[in-house]
């Protein structure tokens, strides 16, 4: 085995996974994390398909299933909170549903007694040399590594020093969103309550067996001039278009500024020709981000590790071949996730009254369609839009 140091830069979900499947691949990674420790907040996130099988695989499905939020219905409401029309639990939450913070802990707990967490540090230069690569760091000296992976999210730091600027293979939906943790003042039990404004969507929903509750606000726009790192200017925006809509619009943005976890971005993707440049490789939404409308994204970046792990292992450390068979074997299977999320925009975030009405009434008539089966089936059939190779482990 060749190639056997990878630096992953990432400490979500995209990056202890890889961790996880190096290490019983015999490979010995580092992690690198730019913030201080493991970030616990975030938005619920959903397992379809075959991002399942890589759970079970990894012996964790038990442990996700267990924190998983068991999300009931959510219910669409006027500004006076009388509902207007209701969905599935399978509409929103896909095969399994669990908050964010909660998969990435599960994902670190399983791999922090055998993998290097730095965190705190972040990576400024990536230098190739024949046999390997330099990686210098914002705190920490210079090291050697023989591959690096960026799993670093939709604005990767790895990507953007290796392949280029971000607006070269940034694809924007038209969309932003802003998710954080909330008090579950309207006393909601596994349930969650959405209104709409044309153009604009708020709502909440519980978590953690209802101790607390997810604020989530959407609205559409055209390209924002915003720092993704200066949060206090992403809550001005958030106030700013949505200071006159009513309902509890008020209360969850005054508890927006003692949110813990305030996350704010563009609905947005990432396209790329190959998700590899040299002894670089990139995994998760930093290859191949799909945008939070396609609810597919954390299957992409399980499902990467696993097959960029298997592949480097399939090639012996071979990184040439692997990354290779790596953008092959993704190819599909990204292309499906990322489907998913076109047109979705007008049915979560309505751009008119018109529309608005229009979704309303469907969502009505939705159990009386017959197409509603394969409405329901579709986004499992993206994510069961690759076929799983079982690669040899090394060691258990």
């Amino acid at each position: 085995m060749q190639n056997r140091r990878v630096l992953i830069s990432g400490a979500s979900v995209a990056g202890p996974a890889l961790a996880f499947w190096l290490r019983r691949h015999g490979f010995t990674p580092t992690v690198v994390e730019r913030a201080p420790e493991l970030r616990d907040g975030g938005y619920a996130v959903d397992f379809r398909g075959a991002s399942l099988r890589v759970l079970d695989r990894m012996g964790l499905l038990g442990a996700a299933e267990a924190a998983a939020t068991r999300m009931g219905a959510v219910t669409y409401v006027d500004s006076a909170d009388r509902p207007l029309v209701g969905t599935p639990p399978t509409y929103q939450s896909g095969e399994l549903e669990i908050l964010r913070g909660d998969l990435a802990r599960i994902l670190y707990d399983a791999t922090k007694d055998d993998v290097e967490y730095v965190f705190g540090d972040s990576i400024t230069g990536v230098a190739e040399r024949g046999d390997g690569v330099t990686v210098t760091f914002a705190r920490s000296e210079p090291r050697g590594f023989d591959l690096v992976v960026g799993a670093d999210g939709l604005h990767s730091n790895v990507r953007s020093l290796v392949f280029g600027e971000e607006r070269a293979f940034r694809r924007d939906l038209g969309y932003y969103v802003s998710i954080f943790t909330v008090p579950n003042h309207l006393g909601l039990d596994r349930a969650g309550r959405f209104h709409n404004e044309p153009n604009r969507t708020v709502g909440v929903y519980s978590a953690r067996d209802n101790t607390e509750a997810k604020a989530l606000f959407w609205f559409g726009s055209e390209g924002l001039d915003y720092d993704h790192r200066d949060v206090e200017q992403q809550r001005r925006i958030v106030e700013e278009k949505f200071r006159d809509v009513g309902w509890e619009t008020p209360t969850l943005l005054k508890a927006m500024r003692k949110a813990p976890d305030f996350y704010f971005d563009s609905a947005s993707q990432i396209k790329l020709d190959s998700y590899s440049r040299g002894r670089v490789a990139l995994v998760g939404d930093a290859a191949y981000c799909a945008a939070p409308l396609s609810g597919m994204g954390t299957s992409l970046a399980i499902v990467g590790a696993y097959v960029l792990a298997g592949e480097l292992a399939a090639a012996g450390g071979d990184h040439a071949t692997a990354f290779g068979t790596y953008t092959a074997e993704m190819r599909g299977f990204v292309a499906a996730c990322q489907k998913l999320a076109e047109g979705n925009g007008k049915w979560f975030v309505p751009p008119t009254r018109a529309w608005l009405k229009f979704r309303n009434l469907n969502y009505r008539l939705l159990p009386y369609l017959p197409w509603r089966k394969l409405i329901e089936e579709l986004p499992l059939k993206a994510g069961n839009a690759i076929t799983l190779k079982p690669y040899a482990v090394a060691r258990a």
